[in-house]
C-alpha cells in the first residue's frame, strides 16, 4: 500500500524507500499467550534500533496488537513512530465518528490499551460481547493468519456489526491487519475504517514530506 501510494503521487515507476524487518510470528504469538508483553516490547524495540541504524527515519509497527508496546519501541529506537491507533482516531474524528465498534484480536479488544488511546482522542470504543470477541479472535488466528478466507466468517463479522447498532455504534474499525483479507470497510452496516490502509497512508505522507524521498520508513 505504501509503495502504491508513493507511485500514485509521484507517477512512473516511483516507490517508497523502505526498510522492512518481518519477525517470526510464532515467537510473537508465544509471548502474547504467555502475557510476556515486556519481553515482546524489548524484542520489537531491538528491531527498531536495528532499523534506525540501517537508516530508517521513522517506524511503523504493522500490527494493531503490538501497539501495546509502542512506547517501548519508540523509546528504544530513538526515531519517530507513526502510531496506527492515533492515525485511525484522526480518520474517525475527521468524519465526526465518536463511537466505533472495533473488530480485532482479543488482546486489542480486551487489554485496554487501544480503548485508552482512543479515549485520549475523545473516541469511545465499543467491543463485541464475549462470545463475539472469541469468534473474531479465532477467525484471525485460526483462519486468516493461516491463509484461510471463509465466506461464513465474513457473514459472522457483518452480523456482529449489525447487532452492535443497537448499542449506538456509528462506525466500525477493522482493528487487525489481517481482517482486510476477509472484509472491506464498505461491506458493513455503518461506515468502516481499515486501520491498515489508514496507517499506510500515514507512511506515504511521511515518505513524501521532504519531496526528495530521502527519508526511509
Amino acid at each position: 500500500m505504501i509503495n502504491e501510494g508513493v507511485r500514485d503521487h509521484r507517477g512512473g515507476l516511483a516507490s517508497a524507500d523502505l526498510i522492512l524487518h518481518s519477525l517470526d510470528f510464532s515467537n510473537i504469538v508465544a509471548l502474547q499467550k504467555a502475557d510476556r508483553w515486556d519481553e515482546a516490547g524489548i524484542l520489537l524495540g531491538a528491531t527498531g534500533v536495528r532499523l534506525a541504524s540501517a537508516g530508517a527515519k521513522c517506524l511503523l509497527i504493522c500490527t494493531n496488537t503490538m501497539h501495546m508496546v509502542a512506547n517501548t519501541v519508540a523509546q528504544m529506537s530513538g526515531v519517530p513512530l507513526i502510531d496506527m491507533i492515533d492515525e485511525t482516531a484522526a480518520a474517525l474524528k475527521a468524519d465526526s465518528r465518536r463511537k466505533p465498534l472495533v473488530l480485532a484480536t482479543r488482546y486489542t479488544m480486551e487489554h485496554g490499551f487501544y480503548a485508552d488511546r482512543m479515549k485520549s482522542h475523545g473516541i469511545d470504543v465499543i467491543v463485541p460481547d464475549a462470545a463475539a470477541r472469541t469468534d473474531v479472535h479465532d477467525i484471525i488466528f485460526e483462519e486468516l493468519c493461516r491463509g484461510e478466507v471463509r465466506p461464513d466468517s465474513r457473514r459472522r463479522l457483518l452480523d456482529i456489526c449489525e447487532r452492535a447498532q443497537a448499542r449506538g455504534v456509528d462506525s466500525v474499525i477493522l482493528g487487525c491487519t489481517e481482517l482486510s483479507l476477509l472484509v472491506q470497510p464498505n461491506m458493513f452496516c455503518v461506515p468502516g475504517y481499515d486501520s491498515t490502509a489508514i496507517h499506510a497512508r500515514a507512511g506515504v505522507r511521511f515518505a513524501l514530506a521532504s519531496g526528495s524521498m530521502t527519508g526511509s520508513a
